[in-house]
């Protein structure tokens, strides 16, 4: 698997803003070399009897019905309002 180079850890730093030191850039792509070899002795693993997941663990969403209940009138939900009227939070304008 071809390394990557400094200057392509130069160029992944600056589009992720990074100001990195010269020594920041050597230990960087040093890292980002050592990930890649790892991923090239994964790639050599078989896999064809591994079942295509796409979480780790089994997940179950736990929906509720909805139901009708009580809830607040219009004047209840504003009165702590730092700025209620008629019932309505009155908010800054931001759209001009």
């Amino acid at each position: 698997m071809p390394e990557i180079t400094e200057a392509e850890v130069r160029h992944v730093a600056s589009l992720a803003k990074l100001a990195l030191s010269e020594e920041e850039l050597a230990r960087v792509g040093r890292e980002l070399n050592r990930i890649l070899d790892y991923f090239a002795e994964l790639q050599q693993l078989n896999t064809s009897e591994v079942p295509i997941t796409s979480h780790a663990l089994p997940l179950v969403n736990v929906y509720r019905e909805d139901a009708v209940g009580e809830s607040l009138s219009p004047d209840e939900a504003t009165q702590n309002a730092p700025d209620g009227v008629d019932g309505y939070f009155r908010v800054p304008r931001i759209v001009e």
